[in-house]
């Protein structure tokens, strides 16, 4: 720090014992050592007060970049699982046009099929992934309330609803 070499310390020393003397020079050089002892004590507190400032920052930081990334994954979610639901009212209301956002519906055959009721119901369920993907979709389609025969052949559903169904 200060480059003082081995013969400049002892012209130093010399100095001291003429100025101060033999006697308190022991004592002077003690409270020296004292003082400089709390001096590097006071600097290394400094540098690592520095040091958890700087690391809290830090810290400060990446919690806001995961907290924004976190919200923007959240967002996607519900965006992806509002399209995913809007995309089953859809399928719903074309079951059934009478009652909007039904899954469980009824509405008359497409077309007439020998021996089919004249009401059919469809339940559509769907499962929907994390990325608001509908990865499987099931179609059950029967008589309805109060209508006469078995369940409805396949072909007496709207082709829409097959179609959105097998994706």
């Amino acid at each position: 720090m200060f480059d003082v070499g081995f013969s400049e310390m002892m012209l130093i020393a010399v100095v001291a014992l003429v100025v101060i003397g033999p006697e308190r020079l022991p004592a002077v050089a003690r409270t020296l050592g004292h003082l400089f002892g709390r001096l590097q004590r006071y600097v290394n507190d400094v540098k690592a007060d520095i040091s958890r400032e700087i690391e809290l920052d830090e810290l400060k930081k990446y919690k806001s970049q995961f907290e924004e990334a976190a919200q923007s994954v959240e967002s996607g979610v519900r965006d992806e699982v509002t399209g995913a639901e809007a995309t089953l009212d859809s399928i719903a209301a074309e079951v059934n046009p009478g009652e909007p956002g039904a899954t469980e519906a009824s509405a008359p055959a497409a077309k007439a099929v020998p021996g089919a009721p004249e009401v059919v119901t469809a339940n559509v369920t769907a499962n929907v992934t994390a990325e608001g993907v509908v990865a499987g979709a099931h179609v059950e389609a029967g008589a309805g309330p109060g209508a006469p025969g078995a369940a409805a052949p396949a072909a007496a559903l709207p082709a829409a609803v097959e179609q959105k169904t097998a994706a």
